[in-house]
């Protein structure tokens, strides 16, 4: 079966290292791009995007696609889109895996908001010591208030200067733990945090820091997608895909 797999997330490449040596699949898995230099997967892969619905719907035809797995990540709402039009026409079976939100628990300090440009007016005309965990794509809003100062984390060095003068940048690779995270909050003096509502593990540490020490966190909402079959689990993708076995019993 030919598997055309959107990836960039954790579990994208968990499922990926369960098909590379299963003889019934022949999968390619597709990098958005965003990342610099990602972790080469042992299957075939590509990096960018695809010319929008049109040239992935002739992606999926040329490359005589059966099924496609959008396991982008919940903010890349324009591919998500562009997947659920390009396999309505090709007649190619879609499912998402999409991570749960984050659980909103007893201590949490959220102002939730429905995008970026809505977090930074919530931050508010006094200045303020902000923690940005939100990527390099959407900077750009909070330099219209340029009275905070601004503490960034980024994957990779930026190509160019943030839009933020005088915003103090980390790179850094995660996945964050507690500790650390909790340690860069305070030695920063970081007063509120920025974050998007991405779920997982992986970044979910700044959000426990900011709890423990009692710090609000501008939550901005996940971008609607249209409905779409999805699943919540790699195991249920297998499952779709026809596999016999599931993650559990492979010890993934």
């Amino acid at each position: 079966m030919r598997v055309l797999i959107l990836g960039g997330t954790t579990e994208a490449n968990q499922l990926v290292a369960l098909l590379a040596n299963d003889p019934r699949f022949d999968a390619v898995l597709s990098y958005a791009g965003r990342t610099e230099r990602p972790t080469p997967p042992p299957i075939p892969w590509r990096v960018g995007g695809f010319g929008g619905v049109d040239g992935l719907t002739k992606y999926l035809r040329d490359q005589n696609i059966a099924r496609v797995v959008d396991a982008t990540h919940p903010f890349a709402a324009q591919m998500s889109a562009h997947a659920i039009a390009a396999c309505a026409i090709a007649s190619v079976p879609l499912l998402a895996l999409e991570r749960l939100p984050w659980p909103r628990m007893a201590g949490d300090r959220w102002i939730e908001v429905d995008d970026f440009v809505a977090a930074a007016e919530a931050l508010g005309a006094s200045p303020r010591r902000v923690f940005l965990g939100i990527g390099r794509m959407q900077l750009a809003p909070f330099a219209s208030h340029p009275q905070h100062f601004y503490l960034v984390r980024l994957v990779d060095p930026p190509r160019a200067p943030l839009p933020l003068p005088g915003a103090e940048l980390i790179v850094a690779r995660g996945p964050f733990d507690l500790a650390g995270d909790r340690v860069l909050l305070v030695n920063h003096r970081i007063d509120i945090v920025v974050a998007r509502d991405a779920g997982g593990d992986g970044a979910f540490a700044k959000i426990e820091a900011a709890r423990e020490l009692g710090l609000p966190v501008v939550m901005v909402r996940r971008p609607l997608i249209p409905a779409r079959d999805k699943v919540e689990t790699v195991g249920e993708v297998l499952r779709w895909l026809g596999h016999d076995e599931l993650p559990a019993e492979r010890g993934v």
